[in-house]
């Protein structure tokens, strides 16, 4: 189990610019959840990742996983149990190594490195096998370096690295708003299809509010750093878009009109 436990972060503290991101959050996610998260901009969305993530220290409040405390454990020791997919697909992986470099790096996070060599007859088998089962041929293409891939290719590659080692909870940054709508479906379906095979622990943040109620058991709505909406199981199942942003705008104390088809 996840917990954020009163979390807040402020940037900027005690400047003109002054920003509190996140306002006492408190959540628990239960191992197996699949937790979507929208809201508007600005939010706290991609924050609240970034804190999970190890981004920063919070000005208050504590991180727990599986009852271990993680508030001050820094990014690079929990890459080693969580894996992150960006919004940009240049992101997360080494455009000047091969595709099989890429993954042996995937393959050993966190762990000890010696001096062997790099990637291994066995590892090559393995990483083949891997890129098969997500169609787009480069299974067949190792030695090609990741910087001539297309950016719903390195995208899918992101997305394959960040799982390989099955992290206990895996963090999905709007990772299909900058691909055209056939390869975002194409890496959705990927997601999906990873997320329930291996029973990885998921937040994925989203303006697609399609895809909010259409993925996962469980949603979330931040508003100004705070958790106003926090919906599962039939109740989720049963919701429509129009029933969601009339929710929205009925806690901003808003009239909903159904010209505001967009979280902005």
């Amino acid at each position: 189990m996840l917990v954020l436990d009163r979390i807040v972060k402020y940037f900027h503290k005690g400047g003109v610019n002054e920003v509190l991101a996140l306002n006492g959050v408190s959540l628990e996610v239960e191992k197996g959840d699949f937790i979507t998260i929208i809201g508007s901009n600005g939010a706290g969305k991609s924050t609240l990742l970034t804190g999970v993530a190890g981004g920063f220290l919070p000005d208050s409040g504590r991180l727990l996983l599986d009852g271990e405390e993680i508030t001050r454990l820094p990014e690079h020791r929990r890459a080693k149990f969580i894996g992150r997919v960006f919004q940009d697909p240049l992101l997360g992986t080494c455009a000047s190594m091969t595709i099989e470099q890429n993954m042996a790096l995937a393959q050993r996070r966190g762990l000890t490195r010696g001096l062997a060599a790099g990637v291994k007859a066995g590892d090559r088998e393995f990483f083949r096998a891997q890129l098969a089962q997500i169609g787009l041929g480069l299974e067949n293409r190792l030695h090609d370096r990741v910087g001539l891939l297309s950016g719903g290719q390195r995208q899918s590659l992101t997305m394959l690295m960040a799982t390989m080692a099955e992290p206990r909870v895996l963090l999905l940054d709007e990772h299909t708003a900058a691909l055209d709508p056939k390869t975002a479906n194409h890496i959705l379906e990927l997601t999906e299809r990873i997320v329930r095979e291996r029973r990885l622990t998921t937040l994925m943040v989203t303006h697609n509010m399609n895809q909010a109620l259409a993925l996962g058991n469980r949603l979330i709505m931040l508003h100004r750093g705070e958790i106003i909406l926090d919906i599962r199981g039939a109740e989720k199942e049963n919701l429509r878009v129009q029933d969601l942003l009339a929710r929205f705008y009925a806690i901003k104390g808003e009239t909903f009109s159904s010209d505001k088809m967009l979280l902005v």
